[in-house]
């Protein structure tokens, strides 16, 4: 367990911010099921991150049949149906992280993910062993894929 947070967590500031700067142009896959399961699944993609981005100021700018593109004022995370989906795997390291405006955003953030299927995966606090001023929430979301939100804890 690092600080409050899993041991499912980046384990050094330098992979810390490799992933933060991961987040443009990322795509997520998810599973691509056949009819009903398919638009079930989608329903439940889209109430998740609608839910979980929008205290960071994310929202849904693009929805077409087999795809979900999020960002503030242009998409930053596609989100695709795909038949052949990167697995989610605790153990690759392989996480999404979003700068988020301020420490009540993270806490909503997390409070959000965990009201619609996300599991928590570090509640959100500061994380000194990243940064003396890092402040994080970590979440997994309905398919099993890690997020993470985190500013300066200075941040107004």
């Amino acid at each position: 367990m690092r600080s409050t947070n899993s041991s499912n967590a980046p384990a050094s500031p330098s992979s810390r911010a490799a992933s933060a700067a991961a987040i443009t142009g990322n795509n997520l896959s998810c599973g691509g099921n056949r009819g009903t399961e398919k638009d079930a699944r989608r329903t439940r993609t889209k109430r998740f991150y609608d839910a979980a981005l929008k205290p960071l100021g994310y929202r849904c700018l693009s929805e077409g049949e087999g795809s979900l593109g999020y960002g503030k004022d242009a998409v930053t995370l596609w989100i695709s149906s795909t038949d052949r989906p990167v697995p989610a795997d605790l153990k690759l390291g392989l996480h999404f992280c979003f700068v988020a405006p301020t420490p009540r955003s993270i806490e909503a953030f997390h409070a959000a993910a965990l009201s619609n299927g996300g599991r928590d995966n570090g509640t959100p606090g500061l994380r000194a062993d990243y940064s003396p001023d890092y402040y994080a929430a970590f979440v997994i979301d309905p398919d099993g894929y890690r997020l993470e939100a985190h500013c300066s804890r200075s941040a107004a």
